[in-house]
Order: structure tokens, then C-alpha cells, then sequence
């Protein structure tokens, strides 16, 4: 049971069924939107958010699904059921296409029923072969015209018309030829039509020259479109073949028709689940616009949401560029109604919409922009009381319009009832409205109903704090500020910092002692108590998430020092014993050739030839034991300070790049390093000397082995990946990528041709994947269009 009739409208789902629309590619889809209602079925809804989950890792899959030509059919199939009527060309051509994406779908289920089982099992609907596509496509070919074999006497009649046609273009051709050279003709005319017929321009003076027939002439009335006398028979041959071909393609369609026509039961239901897969891809890329997950959904009643948002407001705050503060909120059967309170715009009412247009939506079977791991519930009955329903015509004022929805709450309002009542009690005098309303609350709270109720009545915020099945939230305050942090927090009642926010507008301070006087002083210390924990509450919690930042930063850099030291204990061990045995070896050599050589000096008696060739080979062993120099310091280039000029020479911060100004654009440059052209931040530019130029070039080679410079002159921002396999791409343009971001490019161009689009695809996705990249779209159609993917990278 909904209430009251005009529900949707009064939460704006009617504007999630125009962006459901918009997500549809065909009526198919959308009138399934239109069909969208509120369930109570546990087991109906499961599958609605199974079969949409499904088709949501089907989009972010990459894998191919068919995506055009979800036509509707219907219309035609009510013209084909008709004896003697038939389609023509177009509107089979129509059939034939939704028919190629109907078996395409059909196919993609039957290959992914393990990845997609919901979504397969809808092929239940389908009781359809392809012996009527086969036989359309016999007759209709791919442009959408009949076949010239699609008979044997249209195939007669057609070449029948070529021969002709080529008969007539070569007499007249002739007759022009003539007339042309005796100047009979306009210098640019040539061979045309007018009325079905070929026919030859011919100057209007010259008309009566030619035997023939008039049919047409210039608009300036000095050239004349002439049939002449010895193709009359032709062209009356042609335009009787002409007749013949007509009747030979109504007889044919007419045949194709019948044979459709027993079709008509199987392929309506084919195209209502066709129109039904539509639909769940509209869901499905409206859920990943707007960030929704399918959430855990119970039998038992009880609403355990994370990070819920609205999808309407986050959608128009993304357009103002802010960001929405989402709503984290628990209900169960022991505080079922949730009573908000707090200061006017501090977002009682956003709140509340948002629980109900998130709980309608899950209704529905869409998913919902909540965390995955949320617990979610459903209602038999939801009610609603927003804004006026005031109406003239029945004499309701709006106090009397809210107290018509709460007779209807009060009596048919039970456990499986969902309801959100706005600003509650408001309308008439605050004393009497307050009592009201209190009365209504606690009648509503023996129901066992679950709910969201907003007010400003401190009455009702006392009965929700000592009454079982209630409990109290407040929207967050900035106390210091007067600003509202937009976040609820269940278990206490909230201010409407009334007097505070009168103050800071700069009501006068007589005006508001006045105030509190004839507010009471209970009432006011209650307030101020209010405030105070408020403000002690921020306080806390800045130095709870303060304490908690500085906590993460001490583990990772204990974790970090942990890992270096064992990474140098281990290496240290490690060295040591290398040392050590290189060090045992190259002294077991050196006493192994000394012994050798005092031997060898003794066998000699000291030989001078002999003495001298073994005191060689101990220098060289020498020489070889010998510990090498330490490597020299690198010294850091001297940047040179002053304002950056054109012609001046630059070093970019980030990769040590040397380049040379060209042109400076307010906070940007254009830069030349070798015969490459770039355009960069100032910022990111130092300027150095001539003398620098070369010392950093030989130092940066020396060092690292790599020259910048060198590297950016033979680095092209192009790449050509054409005629390349799928297993090939990656490492080319993970490389690619590397070398242009180190070397500070921002702009590249990858050519892969468009083809089947499986070379894009697989160069997008591995694009997508890198951290550097930061957009990714298609070439200007002049200039390579789909076939060609332009990289930005980060700056």
C-alpha cells in the first residue's frame, strides 16, 4: 500500500525513471521503465538486483554484448497479423536487424550461463529458431533491398532492365554525341532524368532541330530536357519493366509476410525479453553512474545503511562541483522511528528524502547508492508527508492536509509499514500542534511501524528519548562557525540554535534577552547544553581523527624502519662473507704464485730474463688485488637565479631534462630539447648557464649511463601499433607510456587502427590501468577519428 497517490511525485522518483530512460537504446527498454513499480516480494526483488548486478560486472567486463538495433517490432507485427497486407523492404529490414541482435543476445547467455546465471535464465522467454531470420535474409539484402535472386522472375525482369538501360544509354549518348558537336547543347550539360525517363538537355532555341518529346525545362527557360523520337520505345519498355518489377516485389513480400505471420505469437515475447534486457542495462549503467551496489537484503526488518547518498542532489552538486556528505544510519525493532532534529538548512529534510528515495528505489529492483556490505529490508505499506497538500476546492488548509495523512497513518499504519513524515506537528498553534503531534507519535509507535520523522518540538524530542521503539538524531552543528555539517547522529536530540543563529544575523541583543526570558530558563539551559556538547564533541573528535592520522604515520614509519633494518642486517651478513671468501681466494692466489715464483727463481739462479717476467706477473697480480677508487662525488648543477627568459636555458625539475626556452605564455613555456617541442609549467623550469648545459650532459652520462637529452631527441610522441598481435601491445606501450612521463610529455598519439576495434579495446584497457594516464579519447575525425587514441598524461 502506497500513500498518498501522488507518492513518486512527491520524492521525485519520476526523475529516476527519466535518467532510467535515457539509459535505455530503444521503446523496448523504455517501456519497461514505465512498468517499474514498488514490491513487497522478498524473492521477486533478490532477483531484480541479482539480474542487474549481473548485467553491471557484464558493462565493467569490457566483454562484447550486443548494443544497437533493439527495435520495436510490434507495430509491424500488428500490420503483419492482417491476411493480405505485407511489409515493405524497410520495415523487413527493421525486423531482420532486431532479429540479428535478438540471436546475438541469445548466444552471448548461452557461452556466459555460468558468469551471468540470472540473466541466462531469462531466456526462458525465448521460443524462437533462426528459420525466420534465414528466410528474410534470403530475401532482403544488407542495404535493406530486395535480392535480384530472391525469384526467378525478378531476376528475368531486372536483367532485363540492365540490357535496356544500357540500349537506351548508348543511343542517346549517340543523339547527344551529334548534337553536342552541331552546338545544340548547353557546353556543361549532360545525359539526365525528368519524369522517369532519360532524357538530353538541349539549348531552347535549338528544340525543334531534334524530333522527340518535351518533358521539362531550366528554370531560366534556355534549355529544354528532350526525349528524343527513337528512344520513345525504349523508355516504354523500361517503365513497363518498371510495373513488372513492382508487382514481382509486392508478390514476393507478400510471400515473405505469410510466412511471418505464424510467427507473430513467439516473436512477441522474444521482444519482450528483448525489451526486458534493455531495461536491466539501463539499471545497470545508471547504478554505475551513480555509484550503487546491490546491498544485503533480509527477511528481517531492520535498515543498517553506509555511506547512503541521494542520487538526485549528488548528481546536481557534482554539476556546482562539491562533494555530498553521505548518510550512515541504523534502525531495528527496538528504535524503529527515528526522530531528526536540529537547526532549520542543516539538512533534516535531505535526510529524510534520501531514506525514502533510497528504500523506494530498492523496491523497485535498482540498485541503490549505498555501501555493498549495508543491510537493507523491505516494506509492505510505505507512507509519506511532505510539503502542502492544501487544496481549495475541499476547504484544506495545510494543517488540516497533514492531519488527513495522520488519521490515515494512525489506522491502517502496522509492522511491515515504512513511513517519513516532514517537519511533524508544524501549521497551527506550537502549544496545541506540539500535543498533537506528541499523541500521533506515541499511537504510531504502538503500530510497531518503522520510519523517519523530522521536528523541532523539544516535546517530541523528550518522548524519544524515554519511549521504547524511538529514538532521537540530530544533524551535526559547527557551534563556532553557525554552519551545519549535513551529518546525522542517532541517540541524542539536536538544537535548533535558534538563538544563536538570530545573534549572528545581528538581531538586537534586547530582542533576544526578551526571548529568552519568555522561553523559560529551564528551556534555554537545555539549549545551552545542547550547544555545549556539541561543541565538546567536535572538539574531541578532531582530536581523536588528529590522534589517529599521527598513529597511522607512526606504524608505517616503524614498519619502514623495520624492513631497512632487516634489509641491511641481511645484506650486511651477506657482504661480509663475500668478502671474506673473495678475500681468502685473492690470498690464496697471491701466496700460490709468490711461491711459485721464489721457486722458480731458485731453479733459475736468479736468471735476470726469468727474475724480471716473474716480478711483471706479480705486478699485474697486483694490479688485479688491488681495492678500486672510490667513485668521484657527484656534484649538483648551479641554477642561476633571475627571471626565466626566451633563449635562456632551462633544466626541468622533475627529470633533470635540458631544454631551451622559446616562447613564454603568462604561467607556461614552450620549450625545445633537440629537435623535440613541448609546452610546460614555468614552475617546473630552473634556469642554468651555457656552461652548465654541457657540464650536466657529461655528468648525467657519466652517472647514470642514460642522457636525457639524447633519449628525448629520439623519442617520438607518436606510436604506431598497426598489423600488431594482442600479446605484442603490452610492453610496447607500457614502455611508451614510461618513457614519455619521465621525460615530462604530456600530450601522445597512439595509432591502432579501427577495424573490429579489439586492437583499441585492448590498447584502451591496458591505458586505463597506468597511473600516469589521465584521459583517453578518440582522434578529430579528420584525422584518424576511432582509429587513433590521444594519451594525456599527468603533468
Amino acid at each position: 500500500m502506497l500513500y498518498p497517490k501522488n507518492l513518486e511525485e512527491k520524492i521525485n522518483f519520476q526523475k529516476i525513471r527519466e535518467l532510467l530512460k535515457e539509459e535505455c537504446t530503444s521503446s523496448l527498454g523504455m517501456d519497461f521503465v514505465d512498468k517499474m513499480t514498488y514490491s513487497k516480494d522478498l524473492k521477486l526483488v533478490n532477483r531484480l538486483l541479482d539480474q542487474t548486478e549481473e548485467f553491471k560486472q557484464l558493462i565493467s567486463s569490457g566483454e562484447l554484448f550486443p548494443s544497437s538495433n533493439f527495435t520495436n517490432i510490434h507495430p509491424y507485427l500488428e500490420k503483419a497479423k492482417i491476411e493480405g497486407t505485407f511489409l515493405y523492404e524497410e520495415e523487413f529490414h527493421e525486423v531482420k536487424l532486431a532479429l540479428i541482435t535478438l540471436s546475438r543476445c541469445i548466444e552471448f547467455f548461452l557461452d556466459h550461463e555460468a558468469e551471468y546465471p540470472q540473466l541466462f535464465q531469462l531466456l526462458g522467454l525465448v521460443n524462437l529458431n533462426n528459420d525466420l531470420l534465414r528466410a528474410i535474409e534470403r530475401i532482403i539484402d544488407e542495404k535493406g533491398k530486395i535480392r535480384n535472386n530472391a525469384s526467378k522472375e525478378l531476376a528475368l525482369i531486372r536483367s532485363q532492365i540492365l540490357y535496356e538501360e544500357n540500349r537506351l544509354r548508348k543511343v542517346l549518348e549517340r543523339i547527344f554525341r551529334e548534337a553536342k558537336s552541331k552546338g545544340m547543347t548547353p557546353d556543361d550539360a549532360s545525359i539526365t532524368i525528368r519524369g522517369g525517363r532519360m532524357v538530353i538537355p538541349v539549348l531552347a532555341e535549338n528544340k525543334r532541330k531534334i524530333k522527340g518529346f518535351i518533358h521539362d525545362e531550366s528554370a531560366t527557360g534556355q534549355t529544354v530536357f528532350l526525349e528524343p523520337a527513337e528512344v520513345l520505345d525504349i523508355n516504354n519498355e523500361l517503365m513497363d519493366l518498371a510495373y513488372m518489377e513492382r508487382r514481382e516485389i509486392q508478390k514476393i513480400l507478400t510471400k515473405l509476410t505469410d510466412e511471418l505471420r505464424p510467427y507473430i505469437p513467439e516473436l512477441r515475447r522474444a521482444f519482450h525479453f528483448l525489451g526486458l534486457v534493455d531495461f536491466i542495462r539501463a539499471k545497470a549503467r545508471f547504478a554505475i553512474k551513480t555509484d550503487s551496489n546491490r546491498p544485503i537484503l533480509e527477511k528481517q526488518r531492520q535498515l543498517n545503511w553506509i555511506n547512503a547518498r541521494h542520487p538526485l542532489l549528488e548528481v546536481a552538486l557534482k554539476l556546482q562541483g562539491k562533494q555530498i556528505i553521505p548518510l550512515n544510519i541504523q534502525l531495528d525493532h527496538n528504535r524503529r522511528l527515528l526522530v531528526i532534529s536540529g537547526p532549520n538548512a542543516g539538512g533534516k529534510s535531505v535526510t529524510l528524502k534520501t531514506v525514502a528515495m533510497v528504500q523506494y528505489m530498492l523496491a523497485c529492483g535498482l540498485l541503490v547508492p549505498l555501501e555493498s556490505h549495508s543491510t537493507c529490508c523491505l516494506f509492505d505499506h510505505f507512507f509519506i508527508d511532505i510539503g502542502d497538500e492544501q487544496n481549495i476546492e475541499n476547504d484544506l488548509s495545510t494543517y488540516s492536509s497533514h492531519l488527513m495523512s495522520m488519521k490515515y497513518f494512525t489506522q491502517f499504519a502496522d509492522k511491515k509499514t515504512i513511513l517519513f513524515i516532514d517537519e511533524f506537528g508544524t501549521g497551527t498553534e506550537p502549544q496545541f500542534g506540539g500535543a498533537i503531534a506528541e499523541g500521533i507519535l506515541l499511537a504510531l509507535n504502538k503500530t510497531g511501524a518503522y520510519g523517519v520523522i523530522t521536528t523541532h518540538y523539544g516535546n517530541l524530542k523528550q518522548i524519544a528519548a524515554k519511549s521504547q521503539g524511538l529514538v532521537n538524531g540530530a544533524m551535526r552543528y559547527d557551534v563556532d562557525h553557525l554552519e551545519p555539517l549535513y551529518q546525522l547522529e542517532i541517540g541524542k536530540p539536536g538544537s535548533s540554535f535558534a538563538l544563536e543563529i538570530a545573534s549572528k544575523i545581528g538581531i538586537s541583543k534586547d530582542i533576544i534577552d526578551y526571548a529568552k526570558v519568555h522561553i523559560g530558563e529551564e528551556r534555554v539551559k537545555y539549549d545551552r547544553l545542547l550547544t555545549k556538547l556539541e561543541n565538546e564533541k567536535v572538539k574531541y573528535e578532531q582530536m581523536v581523527l588528529e590522534n589517529q592520522r599521527k598513529e597511522r604515520l607512526l606504524d608505517q614509519r616503524l614498519k619502514e624502519y623495520t624492513k631497512l633494518k632487516e634489509t641491511i642486517d641481511s645484506n650486511k651478513k651477506q657482504f661480509i662473507q663475500e668478502a671474506k671468501a673473495e678475500a681468502k681466494a685473492l690470498l690464496d692466489q697471491v701466496n700460490k704464485k709468490i711461491e711459485a715464483s721464489i721457486k722458480e727463481i731458485k731453479e733459475s739462479k736468479a736468471d735476470k730474463q726469468i727474475s724480471k717476467k716473474v716480478r711483471e706477473e706479480i705486478e699485474v697480480l697486483k694490479q688485479q688485488v688491488k681495492p678500486e677508487k672510490p667513485a668521484a662525488p657527484v656534484t649538483e648543477v648551479k641554477v642561476i637565479g633571475g627571471e626565466i627568459k626566451e633563449g635562456d636555458f632551462v633544466r626541468l625539475k622533475d627529470n633533470g631534462a635540458i631544454a631551451q626556452i622559446l616562447v613564454i605564455k603568462k604561467k607556461e613555456a614552450d620549450i625545445s630539447i633537440g629537435d623535440l617541442k613541448s609546452t610546460v609549467k614555468l614552475n617546473r623550469l630552473e634556469k642554468i648557464s651555457q656552461a652548465e648545459v654541457k657540464k650536466e650532459k657529461k655528468s648525467l652520462a657519466r652517472r647514470t649511463g642514460f642522457d636525457t637529452h639524447s633519449k628525448m631527441m629520439d623519442f617520438s610522441p607518436n606510436l604506431d601499433i598497426r598489423g600488431k598481435r594482442g600479446e605484442e601491445i603490452l610492453p610496447i606501450v607500457q614502455n611508451f607510456i614510461d618513457d614519455a612521463y619521465m621525460l615530462g610529455l604530456k600530450d601522445l598519439r597512439i595509432v591502432h587502427g579501427k577495424g573490429d576495434g579489439i586492437l583499441r579495446d585492448i590498447t584502451r584497457n591496458i591505458l586505463r590501468s597506468m597511473k600516469p594516464v589521465v584521459k583517453l579519447e578518440d582522434e578529430h575525425a579528420d584525422r584518424g577519428g576511432a582509429g587513433v587514441t590521444l594519451v594525456t598524461l599527468k603533468a
